[in-house]
């Protein structure tokens, strides 16, 4: 049971991988999609985070008395993911607008509808 409690961020990342998973697959609405995978990438970085933290580690800069250092590689890449992430949703959201004015909705069905009548 220890070892349960003592991994608990891995819990929430299943937790919340599946929340967005569950809104991208169950919702209609474009914008709750691109909710959906917001949560899901934050469900991702949370899990490189969670796995890149050593217990004891320091920041790696030499010196005298530490041998355990932890790696910075995975904390860049985040960052670059969080970028990337802002960026793409921005570009969703965009699209979202565009989709919008063309077809009046932004509900799934509503637009295959419109689109099956031409």
């Amino acid at each position: 049971m220890s070892y349960l409690i003592a991994h608990y961020n891995y819990w929430i990342v299943i937790f919340l991988m599946m929340a967005g998973l569950y809104v991208v697959i169950a919702q209609g609405n474009l914008v709750k999609k691109i909710v959906g995978l917001n949560i899901f990438q934050a469900a991702v970085n949370i899990l490189f985070i969670s796995m890149a933290k050593i217990e004891g580690g320091t920041a790696p800069i030499l010196v005298a008395g530490t041998a355990l250092y932890s790696n910075p590689l995975p904390h860049v890449l985040i960052l670059t993911a969080i970028v990337v992430g802002v960026a793409t949703t921005a570009l969703a959201l965009a699209l979202v607008v565009r989709i919008n004015g063309a077809y009046s909705s932004v509900e799934e069905d509503e637009i295959h509808e419109q689109d099956q009548s031409f």
